[in-house]
């Protein structure tokens, strides 16, 4: 099953990136350090590197039953920043989220994270999984809300190119398992 083109909660509407969103992509989040500081791929230095991205969505969308999406606010249609699946395996994916800097601390990753496990089920996942910089603490609230649980087991260094390029640093993993009977509540 592939999942919807068009994803509606309380305040967003999630969708699939297209090419003419490369320009937004870079100016609301992919280029700001302070919005990248904490993720796992590098700031964009241009419209240029959006627009790769844009590509790898589109190639991602069709090689699983998701990919990623961009979140735009349902009160006037301002793109906020982006979210999505990464499929490791049909049944295992990773998900997290970026917003730009002035949609912090309003609960969208909250309300994006939460519709991504809603979702996950019916596309055949049964675990989620995300990474996150043990400095970063609000990211890490926000996955424990969802329902994500740290796994102590697995220890692993990555790279966090915003942070010291060429260093690797342990990440975090949480998880989430899914009910492929149906939603979580």
């Amino acid at each position: 099953m592939k999942a919807p083109l068009r994803i509606e909660t309380a305040r967003l509407i999630l969708r699939p990136p297209h090419s003419n969103d490369a320009t937004a992509i870079f100016e609301r989040y992919a280029g700001d350090p302070d919005v990248t500081r904490y993720l796992g791929w590098p700031r964009h230095h241009s419209v240029e590197q959006a627009e790769g991205f844009v590509q790898f969505s589109t190639q991602e969308w069709k090689r699983w039953p998701a990919g990623p999406y961009l979140i735009f606010s349902r009160d006037g249609g301002e793109l906020l920043g982006g979210t999505g699946f990464g499929f490791q395996t049909q049944r295992d994916a990773m998900t997290g989220y970026v917003l730009a800097r002035d949609a912090w601390g309003r609960g969208y990753a909250t309300e994006v994270l939460a519709a991504l496990v809603d979702l996950a089920p019916g596309l055949g996942i049964s675990r989620l999984r995300a990474l996150c910089h043990p400095e970063h603490r609000p990211s890490q609230r926000v996955l424990e809300k969802c329902g994500f649980v740290r796994d102590h087991t697995w220890v692993e260094f990555v790279e966090f190119p915003n942070l010291e390029p060429g260093t690797q640093q342990e990440a975090l993993c949480f998880v989430r398992s899914v009910n492929a009977g149906g939603p979580n509540k």
